[in-house]
């Protein structure tokens, strides 16, 4: 998956990053790589070690408050961010002037995939606190020409408005919060789909936007067309989802992408995403495992791009699989399953240990009159698929807990 269009810019990159960057003048030496021309091959780049977010954390724990990943000196750094801490302590993220404005260009390639140009008019529904969640998207509507409407404070009701009255197009948000805007527009009367002028919907933060059920969903409360993207805050924005919308794009033109085995560290066409960003030279990272569950088509998209397509988008976390009763079952599976239903408004799921089992219990709001043949429904649903037995118990409307980033409706007790 390693052109050699890619290995020029590799090599471009290492330039700088050899002479100065601690962390990779350390990393990269241990394995005989001291100059750039020592990476000429596929071979020679698989020799690299790969990336490790624990490596990143300890070295910004050792050597704080950013660690030894910098290139340039701190004066050429413009742009602080973190990460959500979803996995662990939060790792800060540095970028100068340059590799933001990457940054920037890489999400006007996800816009263009999903057809949105400087006529339309962005709603970006976020916090804009330090996670880098969408500043990025924001940067990239300024490249764009684009207008977009400031929000960061208001209210789900008060964003609801604004879209309204200010015709905006596009909205960019977590798969759960464009569910969330749509069930508050309900509440107040409000029929989006037929109310406001948005086309698109293009989301990020979890694999929503690429499950069907979701993503079905999401479309229909809008009326408009939903489009999956995928990224992170250590690496930049990586997928990309194209017009036909026959999976996630890896964006080949900007990073060196490989899917290896999680046992073996091998080529596989299924397993963990690795990945070297080509426009972060300031704070790169080089065969970072991103932890991402992804698995490769093997065909190519009508839309005519060579890059390859990941098959439903990032499946899932790797540390975030709930192994029960001996089986892997992903939350974006459970989530598919249930929001198949469209009486089902919400759902939460435990998981926790009897004396002798491990028990799956899922809790659902629902709409139907009859709530136990829905409880029913998604049991013999879930049965089917995962081949597990699981406890479905119908709660009252509107009592599990609504998210405005990325959903957590899974607890696992056994680890409490």
């Amino acid at each position: 998956m390693v052109t050699n269009t890619q290995l020029n810019r590799l090599r471009e990159m290492l330039a700088p990053i050899l002479e100065t960057n601690e962390f990779y003048q350390q990393k990269l030496s241990e394995v005989g790589i001291t100059k750039p021309n020592d990476i000429r091959t596929l071979s020679d780049y698989q020799q690299l070690p790969f990336t490790t977010k624990d490596e990143l954390s300890a070295d910004q724990v050792s050597q704080p408050p950013y660690g030894t990943n910098l290139t340039f000196p701190l004066d050429q750094y413009t742009c602080i961010h973190q990460t959500s801490g979803t996995t662990g302590s939060p790792l800060r993220w540095l970028d100068t002037r340059e590799s933001w404005d990457w940054w920037g260009k890489c999400w006007r390639d996800i816009y263009a995939c999903a057809g949105v140009t400087s006529a339309d008019r962005l709603l970006i529904a976020f916090s804009f606190g330090p996670f880098i969640g969408f500043w990025s998207a924001y940067h990239g509507a300024q490249q764009l020409g684009a207008l977009s409407i400031a929000n960061g404070g208001l209210t789900s009701e008060q964003r609801i408005r604004a879209i309204i009255s200010n015709d905006v197009t596009v909205v960019v948000c977590t798969p759960t919060y464009a569910l969330r805007l749509a069930e508050v527009a309900e509440q107040n009367g409000i029929d989006l789909s037929k109310e406001s002028k948005v086309k698109v919907t293009v989301h990020a933060g979890e694999p929503g936007a690429s499950l069907p059920a979701t993503k079905q969903r999401i479309e229909d409360r809008w009326g408009a067309r939903a489009y999956d993207h995928a990224g992170a805050t250590e690496v930049g924005a990586w997928g990309v989802m194209c017009r036909p919308q026959a999976g996630v794009h890896l964006n080949e033109d900007e990073f060196i992408c490989e899917v290896i085995d999680t046992d073996t560290g091998q080529l596989s066409d299924e397993g963990e995403l690795v990945i070297t960003n080509l426009g972060r030279i300031g704070m790169p990272v080089i065969r970072y495992r991103t932890g991402d569950y992804v698995k490769l088509k093997s065909t190519q998209c009508e839309c005519g791009s060579k890059h390859h397509i990941l098959d439903g988008g990032v499946i899932g976390r790797i540390d975030d699989a709930i192994i029960i009763r001996g089986l892997n079952v992903y939350p974006a599976t459970i989530e598919n399953i249930i929001l198949k239903f469209p009486d089902v408004k919400e759902f939460a799921v435990r998981v926790y240990r009897t004396e002798t089992l491990d028990e799956l219990e899922i809790q659902i709001e629902t709409t139907n009159s009859n709530p136990n043949d829905t409880a029913t429904a998604v049991t013999s649903a879930l049965r089917d698929t995962l081949g597990l037995r699981t406890i479905v118990k119908v709660v009252r409307l509107g009592s599990l807990p609504r998210f405005e980033l990325k959903s957590r409706r899974f607890t696992d007790e056994r680890n409490l």
